[in-house]
């Protein structure tokens, strides 16, 4: 008997499902996880990719940053579970994307991926993230360097261009594989949109047609459903799941049909996946960082509960320094003890 998803539809899309290659590297399906700043970090990339993402990608990196040190940079680029590694830079020289290149290629990166769709104001300002799109020459000479500096593939993710006046996706996808990248992706909406809207994946159509390298489509992917029809409109060979997989980071694989986790006993599988990533976040930040960076984990893996926790709960759990007690109140929620979990401020 074939299995249905929630919405009906085949739980195992031969299409989602099949592999890809990104010119020699192999990737098991054509569901991926997005870069996500502060939340695609090493342990969410590692659930990620145990619950069947087919691809999963490291935190924006800033390459100058990467290059002169800082901890936080190295710590982003963290190998995991994951095969391949793939590693994001993001940068305006085209000098330190590529010093940056090779730090992360040496350090065991198997896929370098250069960001040029980050909308922060933070990033644009310095003329890095999708900013680039406003002047494709500059934007090329980091593609050149980057390809120039490493063995591995480069890829390259973007919007559809800074706005709807210049709507250059097409011509930068074009451009990207005759100086070596290879593979796009592409979110469909303009930097100026940010996250507002819908994003429009018909468009990304156009830089279907300028390009013979795998597309990868982005925006507003959170089903079965929507991957199917986000390929559909586009043309493109694989999606990336990015804001749908807060506090579900089976939501790739689930989408792709290559999970093997039960989701019987839905409550239970959430509270049992929020208390493996709050283990897994204490270990790699340490207890007083990773308490603080888990905070937002958590409090998405609670909107994914199918009863509302509100309230004096949701708070200590959610502000409690007390990691026992927070596992106690999740362990608690789980077993169907909402009402008497209690967290220890």
């Amino acid at each position: 008997m074939t299995s249905v998803s929630a919405d009906g539809a085949p739980a195992n899309d031969p299409g989602l499902g099949e592999s890809l290659s990104v010119h020699d590297t192999p990737l098991r399906n054509r569901v991926f996880l997005a870069p996500m700043s502060g939340v695609s970090d090493l342990p969410f990339r590692n659930l990620a990719w145990e619950f069947g993402a087919g691809l999963v990608v490291s935190e924006m990196v800033a390459s100058e940053a990467l290059v002169d040190g800082e901890p936080e940079m190295a710590l982003k680029t963290a190998r995991g579970k994951a095969v391949p590694h793939v590693v994001q830079l993001a940068g305006r020289e085209g000098k330190w994307m590529g010093m940056a290149a090779r730090m992360a290629e040496a350090n065991g990166a198997d896929i370098i991926d250069i960001n040029m769709g980050c909308p922060a104001k933070r990033v644009t300002t310095g003329y890095s993230g999708s900013a680039l799109m406003r002047d494709l020459d500059h934007a090329l000479t980091l593609v050149e360097a980057v390809v120039a500096s490493v063995k591995v593939p480069v890829t390259l993710k973007m919007r559809l261009g800074w706005d709807h006046n210049s709507l250059n996706a097409d011509e930068l996808a074009g451009r990207a594989e005759s100086a070596g990248v290879t593979m796009i992706t592409v979110h469909g909406r303009t930097r100026c949109q940010f996250y507002k809207g819908q994003a429009d994946w018909r468009a990304v159509r156009r830089v279907r047609e300028a390009t013979a390298l795998p597309l990868v489509v982005n925006g507003d992917i959170d089903s079965l459903n929507s991957a199917r029809e986000a390929l559909q409109q586009s043309g493109a060979d694989a999606v990336m799941v990015g804001r749908g997989s807060y506090g579900a980071p089976w939501l790739a694989g689930e989408i792709a049909g290559s999970s093997n986790q039960s989701f019987a006993d839905r409550t239970k599988f959430i509270t049992e996946t929020a208390l493996r990533h709050h283990d897994s976040m204490l270990s790699f930040y340490g207890i007083g960082a990773g308490l603080r960076q888990a905070r937002k984990h958590l409090s998405w893996y609670l909107d994914h509960l199918p009863f509302a926790v509100e309230g004096r709960q949701r708070q200590e759990i959610l502000t409690s320094e007390s990691v026992s007690a927070i596992q106690r109140a999740l362990v608690g929620l789980g077993a169907g003890e909402y009402h008497h979990a209690q967290v220890a401020a």
